[in-house]
């Protein structure tokens, strides 16, 4: 394999040219799945307050230590606390104020004594609190409730820049108050196809040409890892009309070109010379299979990665060499792809290339099952909709047999349960 680039050695060159994207502010209400890109600090402490944790009945636990079904303790209820209502009178001994779950625990209460342990039955909606009430357990104090700053302290370290935001972040960032976050704007992706061949979704079909699946199939990778995808279309087999959507890309400021096709060596193959012109090329061939001529470089300082056009190379390469590259303008710290260690259930053959083989992953009793999803030919998309995983044989290995464990990534979380 004399002159191909080795996988890491070709991600290292390629990772070492990216950075995050710019930051912005915005509404918290629009910050699910967006990276965060500052620290969180808790300005107030959750919860703010004392509260009750039950419904029920705020007393001094002293007053009730002997409470019992036989013996219960009889105490004057002075008040009616709902959630969201201060208390307006202090707790004495021999005294109670009914309490709803969430609402401030009154001064000189440390329990909360729940409904189900009182004489108080009548739990409709609206019903006034009864002027004395019969306890039938005794409480600690603390019971059912929950004291200010239970679960965060003000001043404490909340969230790091570099994650990506899920629902019950952002709700955690309302209990704090913020009503803005910054955050990293998405990364914008310019997606091209080029090859004469190629025709676009809805036009009829054309003798010798095909339909143009990888526009669709890289935008929709791209926004399903927090990119914004621009689209280029479809560039013929002409050197002076790529040139004209790189040019397009590059006034458009993306951040990323990604294109399939035309890397390659033959002779309708012009990516690569029209990016010299005007930029520059890391690297074209790397030691994989599928996928092995891909390209990075730049053109006009737009970092550009060029895949191949057979729709499964163009896919691994994708998850291979473009995933991380955005994850890395998007803001996130972990770049690695989550892999799992699977079982073959079938002997694999490969050429000795870094390899990834379209795979069907099933769940058996303590391990993960692989088959092969068909014949591996790069321009076969069907065996990868069949598939949920890759299974990745490293370079130099030509043959592994049944039995064998490799790493594999999944796609998602999902595989076949048994």
């Amino acid at each position: 394999m004399t002159g191909l680039l080795g996988v890491s050695e070709a991600l290292g060159r390629l990772l070492g040219e990216f950075s995050p994207v710019d930051k912005i502010s915005l509404p918290l209400g629009e910050t699910v799945g967006r990276v965060l890109a500052q620290e969180i600090i808790a300005v107030i402490d959750l919860p703010p307050f004392a509260n009750s944790s039950m419904d029920g009945f705020a007393v001094q636990s002293q007053d009730i230590a002997r409470a019992g079904r036989d013996h219960p303790v009889v105490l004057q209820v002075i008040e009616d606390i709902p959630a969201g209502q201060i208390a307006s009178r202090q707790i004495e001994p021999g005294q109670a104020a009914r309490i709803m779950t969430g609402a401030p625990i009154p001064s000189g209460a440390d329990a909360v004594v729940p409904v189900e342990e009182t004489s108080f039955n009548d739990r409709r909606p609206g019903q006034p609190a009864p002027a004395h009430i019969e306890i039938y357990h005794p409480a600690r104090p603390g019971d059912h409730v929950r004291p200010r700053g239970q679960d965060i302290r003000s001043g404490a370290l909340i969230l790091l820049p570099g994650i990506r935001l899920r629902p019950q972040d952002v709700a955690l960032l309302a209990m704090l108050g913020m009503a803005t976050v910054t955050v990293y704007r998405k990364p914008r992706v310019a997606v091209l196809s080029t090859g004469d061949e190629l025709l676009p979704v809805g036009i009829a079909p054309q003798p010798g040409k095909i339909y143009d699946s990888n526009a669709l199939a890289l935008g929709a990778l791209a926004a399903q890892y927090g990119a914004e995808p621009i689209s280029l279309g479809i560039a013929p087999d002409r050197a002076e009309a790529i040139e004209a959507c790189l040019e397009q890309a590059a006034d458009l400021q993306a951040d990323l070109i990604l294109s399939s096709a035309g890397v390659s060596v033959g002779a309708f193959d012009f990516v690569r010379t029209v990016v010299e012109r005007r930029g520059r090329l890391n690297f074209w061939r790397v030691n994989m299979r599928p996928g092995k001529p891909l390209a990075f470089g730049a053109y006009r300082d737009v970092p550009l990665i060029g895949l191949p056009g057979n729709p499964v190379s163009a896919f691994v390469g994708f998850e291979v060499f473009v995933r991380p590259a955005l994850l890395k303008l998007a803001g996130l710290n972990n770049l690695i792809h989550p892999t799992q260690r699977v079982t073959l259930a079938e002997p694999v053959e490969t050429d000795g290339r870094e390899s990834y083989l379209r795979a069907v992953v099933e769940q058996h009793p303590g391990r993960l099952i692989a088959r092969l999803t068909g014949h591996q030919g790069s321009g076969n998309l069907l065996s990868l909709v069949q598939a949920n995983a890759l299974l990745i044989v490293p370079s130099e290995v030509k043959s592994l047999p049944s039995g064998a464990e490799v790493d594999a990534w999944l796609f998602g979380t999902a595989y076949h349960q048994f």
